[in-house]
């Protein structure tokens, strides 16, 4: 039986076999971006419209691909995710596939696929499909066998349920120092939810100010994904001495994971503390308190952003950046690296 694709534009998938989000929260491949009320959102604040693209093998609903449709004049391109969001993945989520042999789990993950870039060729035309996939979707041979370039990407992921002794054991030695020799009276870190989120948006945006890179992000955007996602998966973290806020972070609490999401910016005060290390770990011991067994430092594909992040003792996981277009189309490539 073959795989058909259809656009879903409510959360309930006819009310027959669980609701959109049941189904992403239930596949390893899953992500809270996958989330339908989140992907309502990124639509909202990009110049793009959402196609929540879902595959059936008869009624049975068996992956997800959202895709975000961006036309300038006469050109249409096609993303997942859109760029210029903060968006790390997103792409195809496959589901009730753990269970299959080899063979099966191949013509399932190829016919899916193959049926939503038809999907896709048939109602939209792009000149240019970029997509970005999740971690646990690493079989990406589907796009390679229908002309799409796959370029292999890394990010760092730190298997956190061994325990507090275990991972500073595994830190370098600045690291390990920063949390075991610092005073607890010589900071506070507290999550702020909303009210802290103009402080450490304005930090993280200024990175882009001062040279460092990175993206800008609109703080009615984060609000509108603070809102859309469920309680306690946004938190916002400050770190103040002497009263006064000095650095923060964006962590996103999934089901099993904790993603250091967007943070990390320079203290705006001259300090001896190394305070992104100590607000790695506070989040990381908030992470093991909430049961979660994955921390997660979005990419390691920056030589000097890698160096830092590689002290933590994180393991490397592979997903995959994926691209097809008319040679005309190298410069959206190229400005979608550049701003996403």
């Amino acid at each position: 039986m073959s795989i058909t694709v259809e656009p879903r534009h409510d959360a309930t998938l006819d009310g027959l076999h669980g609701e959109w989000n049941d189904l992403v929260e239930r596949s390893p491949m899953g992500s809270l971006f996958h989330r339908y009320e989140v992907l309502r959102v990124i639509e909202e604040h990009s110049d793009a419209t959402l196609h929540p693209l879902v595959g059936y093998k008869g009624q049975e609903p068996v992956g997800i691909f959202p895709v975000f449709e961006v036309t300038k004049g006469p050109v249409t391109t096609v993303f997942s995710p859109p760029p210029g969001l903060g968006v790390p993945h997103l792409g195809p989520v496959l589901f009730n596939y753990e269970h299959l042999k080899q063979r099966r789990f191949e013509k399932r993950n190829l016919g899916f696929i193959e049926s939503c870039l038809k999907w896709i060729e048939s109602n939209l035309n792009p000149k240019y499909v970029h997509t970005v996939t999740q971690t646990g979707y690493d079989d990406v041979r589907p796009f390679q066998w229908n002309d799409f370039k796959t370029m292999p990407k890394y990010t760092y992921d730190l298997d956190i349920t061994v325990g507090e002794e275990a991972l500073l054991e595994g830190f370098a030695r600045d690291a390990r120092t920063a949390v075991t020799n610092t005073p607890e009276d010589a900071y506070v870190v507290e999550e702020r939810g909303l009210e802290g989120l103009e402080y450490v948006l304005g930090r993280v945006n200024s990175r882009y100010d001062e040279g460092d890179g990175g993206l800008v992000l609109d703080s009615a955007y984060i609000e509108d994904l603070y809102h859309a996602l469920p309680e306690d998966s946004l938190l916002v973290y400050v770190l103040d001495i002497d009263g006064e806020p000095v650095s923060g972070n964006l962590m996103l609490h999934d089901t099993d994971s904790v993603m250091l999401w967007q943070g990390s910016p320079k203290p705006t005060v001259e300090t001896d503390l190394n305070v992104n290390d100590i607000l790695v770990w506070e989040s990381i011991v908030d992470g093991i308190e909430a049961g979660k067994t994955t921390y997660s430092f979005v990419g390691a594909n920056t030589p000097h952003i890698s160096k830092y992040k590689a002290k933590f003792n994180p393991e490397t996981n592979l997903y995959f950046e994926i691209e097809r277009g008319t040679r005309t189309m190298n410069v959206v490539s190229d400005l979608y690296r550049r701003f996403r």
